[in-house]
């Protein structure tokens, strides 16, 4: 299943800036967190893939701490 989401564009006089909003069930699938680094690699003009610059963590990954 996809997720259609538009481009959006701010037009200023000195500067354009693009925008893709990214959909909130993509980023919790992703397990995305606030200010995380991520990649745009351009594959083909069809394809615009993003990666991870670190790998994501595995889930419960986080070692315990025994009392």
């Amino acid at each position: 299943m996809g997720y259609p989401t538009r481009v959006q564009l701010i037009d200023r006089k000195a500067s354009q800036q693009w925008y893709i909003n990214f959909p909130a069930a993509l980023a919790q699938a992703m397990e995305f967190q606030k200010g995380e680094v991520v990649e745009w690699v351009i594959q083909d003009k069809g394809h615009l893939l993003l990666r991870r610059t670190q790998a994501a963590a595995a889930p419960g990954s986080a070692k315990k701490k025994k009392r």
